[in-house]
């Protein structure tokens, strides 16, 4: 059996989550692995964007964060660590996981980069398809920022059994980072499709982290989890035959049964007999789960179909410029002070000429009035007379015309209706992201070591 959890489900997940999986893998005595799954389309983009301004920057900001308190242990116990931290500076977040190791007198540890996913530059996106799944969305206009195709996991599996302890890749296909680990260990051949598809299930089970294990899940009264504050994240016991149980971390919230397995297993399924992956087409119609004990869930019966022939690719572009801005009223008449201060900034675009797109809603029953331990709204009848927040939205290309609509909302203080206060405004960037289909033979996907490598 081969242990292998989930240390984090998306950029800005729990830092302190690994630590407990950690903890239960190493208590087993038998070695295993950790995954951390941060990267989404646009976290990549923003990643791009950082490297491109700071060649030291775009990896994963919280990589101290999450790998610091695990590394020691993880490396004492023969737990590989992979992870999609590297975002677009794999070789980056290398150097910083060293140097962590450096601290913590861990001496030169064995890191290896999975590179080949960057096709910036290198095809022609008029020759490519659109994938289907953005069938809806519009063409996008901008700048490219990167174009990253999707890897599998053959060289993460590599890496591992050339002996590296660590493996940082940027894009891959979330699946991939626990079918390589699984491949390594068990020397599954790349044509055992249903080998293929049993590790890839595992990796769609554990990639959002504790979504399979109570996050993402409570609605109390209805589904109820214990222990929201300390959700354990998943590990998967895994057989040689490829079917595994789903549990969490020992001593940990939240709960592993069949109802959080099912949600996990659907999400993101398009079609149930054909999940593309770049390692094989998944195929869970004949999937069985069975409830085994407490926060255990058996699963089994994936089959496997030949991979796609090409791999899916995440477009980046420089978007348009989106203005953000809130003000609250309280109090007496609030929903009709709260309408004409939207009223009001409808005419000053319109009379400013400012070229904006722009919506404004009333969102809310908890105000900015207030202060974080709620001993203000105490004050008022039970009946409260109105409490209400209106967010403005402005987008354009023009990076002037948003920043002067989102001042009119701050004007609002003293020029607009009675009471108004709470203001908070931003004016920021925008990333679009669209995703095309490229020829598997423009990828070359590969691994190295770090270059400190012992």
């Amino acid at each position: 059996m081969y242990r292998i959890g989930s240390g984090a489900g998306f950029s800005g997940d729990r830092v302190d989550a690994p630590q407990s999986v950690v903890a239960s893998i190493a208590a087993a005595g038998q070695g295993g692995a950790i995954i951390f799954e941060t990267l989404g389309e646009r976290t990549l983009a923003l990643g791009q964007i950082a490297r491109k301004h700071h060649p030291e920057r775009g990896y994963e900001p919280l990589l101290e964060d999450l790998l610091e308190p695990v590394l020691a242990q993880c490396v004492a116990n023969n737990i590989v660590i992979v992870g999609n931290f590297g975002q677009a500076n794999p070789p980056a977040a290398a150097a910083v996981i060293q140097a962590m190791a450096t601290r913590l007198g861990l001496g030169a540890l064995r890191i290896a980069l999975v590179e080949g996913d960057d096709l910036t530059g290198r095809i022609d996106l008029a020759q490519t398809e659109r994938w289907d799944g953005d069938g809806r969305l519009p063409d996008l206009e901008g700048d490219v920022i990167a174009i990253n195709a999707y890897l599998g996991a053959a060289p993460i599996a590599e890496a591992i059994r050339a002996g590296a302890q660590v493996v940082v890749t940027g894009r891959v296909a979330d699946p991939a980072l626990v079918l390589g680990p699984l491949v390594a260990h068990f020397g599954w051949a790349w044509n055992d499709l249903d080998r293929m598809a049993s590790g890839t299930l595992a990796g769609h089970l554990l990639e959002c982290g504790s979504q399979v294990s109570g996050g993402f899940f409570a609605d109390p009264g209805f589904k109820d989890v214990p222990g929201t504050a300390d959700i354990g994240f998943p590990i998967a016991e895994v057989e040689a035959d490829g079917s595994f149980v789903i549990t969490k971390a020992e001593g940990t919230g939240g709960v592993v049964d069949l109802r959080t397995v099912k949600e996990q297993l659907l999400y993101e399924i398009h079609d149930p007999a054909a999940y593309l992956t770049p390692d094989v087409t998944l195929d869970i119609t004949a999937v069985e789960l069975a409830q085994v004990g407490p926060n255990r869930v058996l699963v089994s019966g994936a089959r496997g179909h030949a991979a796609p022939p090409r791999l899916k690719a995440t477009v980046s572009f420089y978007g348009d410029w989106l203005g953000e801005a809130e003000i609250s009223y309280a109090g007496p008449n609030a929903l009709a002070r709260a309408r004409l201060a939207i009223t009001t900034i409808n005419e000053r675009i319109r009379m400013r000429q400012l070229g904006v797109r722009h919506r404004a809603d009333v969102i809310g029953a908890v105000s900015a009035f207030d202060s974080d331990e709620g001993d203000l709204l105490v004050d008022y009848e039970d009946e409260a007379p109105g409490d209400y927040r209106v967010r403005f939205a402005f987008g354009s290309n023009s990076q002037r015309a948003v920043e002067q609509a989102v001042q009119e909302v701050n004007a609002l203080y003293c020029c607009g209706p009675a009471g108004g206060g709470g203001v908070r405004q931003s004016v920021r960037p925008r990333v679009r992201t669209i995703s095309h289909m490229v020829p598997r033979d423009l990828v070359e996907a590969r691994y190295r070591f770090a270059e400190h490598h012992p």
